[in-house]
């Protein structure tokens, strides 16, 4: 009896062990920092995202149309983010790119950033049930969010050339974004950034 609970106790841990003992060997995990530049494969990716957000928030906060709204209206403009159109072939997460952007506003402290369309449906349906839920001391009141008074927006362009022999292959990601005074629809600022990646197969002879 002895014997054959020892042989299945034997049987279940002997496929654990092995497999512990395979993964320890051939799986290395290291801990980089969230802003080190890891390019695994040649697709647009989170350093990317980061950093055109980054720059193109800098450069537009530059131009006249902040000052102006400033000195006009003696506060911040207050800005929303609108949608970034992927016209790529490659899968690009624009969410994660918007809220690259809205982040890199935040932080500036220069602008008032207020919630996108998406996330301003979920938070009037909250206020609306809070009409019926909360107590009147507490529930917010329909009509008292505040507007934006522009609108930044774009798209995501896209080229890939690859060599005769497919060794070679050049990915060129245009970034193209814009602000928009919302009451008089007027482009106040547009810029481009571009990033281009060239991915060289072992082989390759120019």
């Amino acid at each position: 009896m002895n014997r054959q609970r020892c042989f299945v106790i034997a049987s279940l841990l002997f496929p654990t062990m092995l497999l512990v003992g395979c993964s320890g060997d051939n799986v290395t995990i290291t801990r980089p920092r969230p802003t080190d530049q890891i390019d695994i494969a040649p697709q647009w990716n989170d350093v990317d995202s980061r950093s055109v957000a980054e720059e193109m928030v800098k450069d537009s906060l530059t131009f006249p149309w902040y000052n102006d709204f400033r000195e006009k209206n003696h506060r911040k403009p207050v800005l929303v983010i609108g949608p970034v159109k992927n016209l790529s072939h490659d899968y690009i997460d624009t969410q994660l790119f918007t809220k690259d952007i809205e982040r890199s506003f935040i932080r500036s402290g220069d602008v008032t950033i207020v919630a996108m369309n998406e996330e301003r449906q979920r938070l009037f349906d909250e206020i609306l049930a809070q009409q019926e839920f909360a107590s009147v001391e507490t529930a917010k009141r329909l009509g008292q969010a505040t507007g934006a008074d522009f609108m930044m927006t774009g798209r995501i362009g896209y080229i890939h050339q690859t060599s005769a022999d497919g060794k070679r292959s050049i990915r060129y990601y245009k970034v193209d974004l814009e602000v928009i005074n919302l009451q008089t629809t007027e482009k106040v600022w547009s810029a481009t950034k571009e990033i281009k990646k060239d991915i060289v197969r072992k082989g390759y002879k120019p």
